[in-house]
């Protein structure tokens, strides 16, 4: 006995799944943006992504502390093709990476020495 829907059925739903995995947004598992003082902008988000050659530790981020009034920043990301690294204005230094809570803790210790803010 046929399956209802015959053979189009199947390749609608593999064509359906495609479309909903490869559209899909990677799940944000940091996110928190805040105006401190008036004078900072702080921004973390961290998001899961699937293990790739690009993302090899399934994690893409961005966390950015802005001086408004001096523009001076605090900038930590891994976009593609440079990987893990920290912008310290307009310094670019590498960065290793070890786990999520590591990341935000050096975040923090970056901003404090070169912003001298405490988050």
């Amino acid at each position: 006995m046929a399956r209802k829907g015959g053979p189009h059925c199947t390749i609608a739903k593999i064509a359906l799944y495609w479309y909903i995995f490869t559209n899909m947004k990677a799940p944000l598992i940091v996110w928190h943006k805040a105006r401190i003082g008036g004078r900072y902008i702080v921004e973390l988000k961290i998001h899961q992504v699937a293990k790739s050659p690009k993302y090899p530790d399934a994690i893409k981020y961005g966390l950015i502390c802005k001086d408004l009034r001096t523009g001076r920043q605090v900038l930590m990301d891994n976009h593609h093709p440079k990987g893990h690294h920290v912008h310290l204005d307009d310094q670019e230094l590498p960065y290793v990476f070890r786990d999520t809570d590591t990341l935000v803790d050096d975040f923090r210790t970056f901003v404090l020495q070169h912003l001298e803010v405490k988050l």
